[in-house]
């Protein structure tokens, strides 16, 4: 998909372009997180589906937001398929990194995972800020993480989104969302992106 075929709102009220979703197999049962201590110190391993159910533990993640050159922020509405936040927009990507894996490079591999972005579209990727959260999901599961915030600009703005993981894509300004959340309260944010946002314009 070519940044063309993204749906855009820079005037309010503008459609909202969708890609179609996909059958997702849900794997989480048999993936770990990196568990660790409110500085983001690694204190084991854990099992991604009992890291997010329960009380939740603690683990490392991060998101990460891709601009263009008019500081416009892309966000991909998670799949229908995701268990936790299915259908909320989110960041650009959001993930865990595995057990030696840095921020970057898990940021990496799942932009290009999820909408086809490789590092020759960008080149000052970089860790902006991380901070703690939690946020429970109706009676499904819960969100105990530090969460690193990486940030990169776009060069080119081709995608090539896997609907198993991306369900639609929207180029929104960024400053402007912030500052005026009713205009955009259809989206439904993912909690981590929100407070992501809220930090950078505190």
């Amino acid at each position: 998909m070519s940044s063309e075929e993204t749906g855009s709102i820079d005037d309010l009220g503008e459609t909202i372009d969708e890609t179609g979703g996909g059958e997702h197999s849900h794997e989480n049962a048999e993936q770990s997180v990196i568990t660790v201590d409110e500085n983001d110190e690694p204190q084991g391993l854990a099992n991604r589906l009992d890291a997010h159910t329960g009380e939740g533990t603690r683990h490392r993640a991060f998101t990460s937001l891709l601009f263009d050159g008019e500081g416009r922020i892309l966000l991909a509405q998670r799949s229908p398929d995701k268990r936790l936040w299915d259908t909320y927009w989110d960041g650009t990507v959001a993930s865990h990194p595995i057990q030696g894996q840095t921020q970057v490079e898990a940021t990496r591999e799942r932009l290009e995972e999820e909408l086809g972005v490789t590092p020759d579209q960008y080149d000052d990727l970089r860790v902006t800020d991380r901070f703690e959260y939690k946020r429970y999901y109706m009676d499904e599961g819960v969100e105990h993480e530090v969460c690193a915030v990486l940030k990169a600009t776009l060069v080119d703005t081709t995608l090539d989104p896997d609907p198993d993981e991306v369900a639609g894509l929207l180029w929104v300004p960024y400053e402007r969302l912030h500052e005026n959340p009713r205009w955009y309260r259809q989206l439904r944010l993912c909690p981590w992106f929100e407070i992501a946002m809220r930090r950078d314009f505190e």
